[in-house]
């Protein structure tokens, strides 16, 4: 069984910086891309970043040049560093694999950031 467990959500004040990760455990073989997405209260799931196997990244437009998406494809881990964070951060984020067989989910992490 697949599980992505993500961790490094909490509490920052505006203009702060968190880092999440999420690890994928269970029988899964080649991810094409990973990533993350997150949802607000009140608001659609939406796209924060993915990158491919090769390292190709693709992030939403109004969150390129504060947060960055890596990952480590040994050990099957993907990090998202997010700086000068904003009351409008606020959301559970999300961790996401994708391959030839579908898509795995992670249950949510929350972050807050407060003004």
């Amino acid at each position: 069984q697949v599980q992505l467990v993500e961790s490094g959500g909490g509490l920052v004040q505006a203009g702060g910086s968190l880092s999440l990760s999420c690890v994928v455990s269970g029988s899964i073989f080649s991810i094409d891309a990973m990533g993350w997405y997150r949802q607000a209260p009140g608001k659609q799931r939406e796209l924060v970043a993915t990158i491919s196997r090769g390292g190709i990244t693709n992030y939403a437009d109004s969150l390129k040049g504060r947060f960055t998406i890596s990952r480590d494809n040994a050990k099957n881990l993907v990090y998202l560093q997010m700086n000068s964070l904003k009351p409008e951060d606020t959301a559970v984020y999300y961790c996401n694999v994708h391959g030839r067989w579908g898509d795995y989910w992670g249950q949510g992490t929350q972050v807050t950031v407060s003004s």
